[in-house]
């Protein structure tokens, strides 16, 4: 039976304090070490479902501690999309980092400028709104050779864990999806009790990438200053 790798509660702790920038060390080098000694075809991991390596494992930890950082004590909207970012700066919580890719994307639709600022304050912007960014697959996709069709499939299968942390652990005030996600994806969730409103844009996710109109745009941002659910 493969080992379920559980992240989440390395962090629980942290994100109870009522900080408004939670910044902590956390010992990667022993859960990295760890890691490296298991067998790559034990490891389930938490953050996508995938059988994974020890390597990949260590990346899902290094960008949870990266995300729990900024996350808000109430989340007023989890904006959730389907698939993490392959690269590390189009991830949005990376440190450091010029913001790419889909971080610069989420950015640009809110309307939070980040050029020529340092990263600890559009991140800091981006949680005092009370915003945290998820995805159903905290991890890219590994492995896999019909990756739109096998994507699908590992997203619906996953849905339960992710339902389970959103009803649980992060308790937003509502979920806006974004991204583009399949539409089988979508009416499973909304058939499962998260513990709060799905927003769709007419029953579809917010394409707030490149593919996204000013017009989207606009409603995107307007459901953001307003307490619409639906």
């Amino acid at each position: 039976m493969a080992t379920l790798i559980r992240c989440e509660a390395l962090f629980s702790a942290q994100c109870a304090r009522p900080n408004v920038s939670r910044q902590f060390a956390v010992q990667s080098h022993l859960l990295y070490d760890s890691l490296a000694m298991a067998n790559a075809s034990d490891l389930r991991c938490d953050g996508c479902g995938q059988l994974v390596s020890a390597e990949h494992v260590a990346r899902r930890l290094r960008r949870l501690e990266w995300a729990t950082r900024y996350r808000p004590v109430h989340i007023q909207a989890l904006l959730l999309g389907a698939i993490a970012p392959r690269e590390d700066a189009d991830y949005l919580y990376t440190p450091g980092e010029k913001f790419r890719g889909e971080a610069a994307q989420v950015l640009r639709a809110i309307g939070i400028s980040f050029v020529g600022r340092p990263s600890e304050q559009v991140h800091a912007e981006f949680q005092c709104a009370g915003l945290y960014l998820a995805h159903v697959l905290e991890c890219s996709l590994e492995n896999f050779d019909n990756a739109k069709a096998d994507a699908a499939s590992l997203l619906r299968e996953h849905l339960p864990s992710v339902a389970s942390r959103i009803r649980r652990s992060l308790k937003p005030k509502r979920v806006i999806l974004v991204t583009e996600i399949p539409q089988l994806v979508v009416q499973d969730m909304l058939s499962m009790d998260l513990g709060c409103p799905v927003v769709l844009n007419d029953e579809k996710p917010f394409a707030i990438g490149a593919t996204g109109t000013d017009g989207e745009i606009s409603r995107f941002r307007a459901v953001l200053d307003s307490k619409a659910t639906r």
